[in-house]
């Protein structure tokens, strides 16, 4: 398996034995695409999947720095911080392969937390909004997640 990423297209696409098995519509950050720390960008290039964070947790539990909360997203909760940056469901944490374009100083993806992880089913996918990771209505993630595992290459494209 693997997965790439257009952030032009606003796809991910899991392939196997370069057949297209899903197409899912995401979002990217939306200021584009890079690879520096703190920049709110899409990481581009050769990655890997670092860690699978999540594992038969409910659909839309609340993460924060890769723990649960003890929190299940809600119109209530979302209500309660409007402007919380959501991480539900499952965590798919990217590591960065190609030295010094997205892996080690000031360009690490896995430094920087880019994620591929849930939001809110409310959000809008095919539109760049992110803070830079790759985020998923809640079934999609799932399902992805249940189809992938730690290493799986994902290449991310502008």
């Amino acid at each position: 398996m693997k997965i790439k990423i257009s952030i032009s297209e606003q796809t991910l696409k899991l392939i196997h034995a370069e057949k297209v098995l899903e197409t899912y519509s995401i979002s990217t950050g939306l200021k584009g695409a890079g690879c520096e720390k703190n920049s709110g960008q899409t990481p581009l290039g050769l990655h890997c999947i670092r860690a699978m964070i999540g594992k038969d947790e409910p659909i839309n539990t609340v993460f924060v720095g890769r723990r649960k909360t003890g929190e299940i997203y809600n119109e209530s909760l979302a209500n309660s911080f409007p402007n919380r940056d959501w991480i539900l469901s499952r965590i798919i944490w990217l590591s960065g392969c190609e030295k010094n374009k997205n892996r080690l100083g000031n360009v690490d993806t896995m430094q920087r937390y880019i994620y591929i992880h849930g939001t809110p089913d409310t959000e809008p996918m095919g539109i760049a909004k992110s803070h830079g990771c790759i985020r998923m209505h809640n079934k999609n993630l799932l399902a992805l997640f249940d189809k992938v595992s730690i290493q799986t290459q994902v290449e991310i494209k502008a």
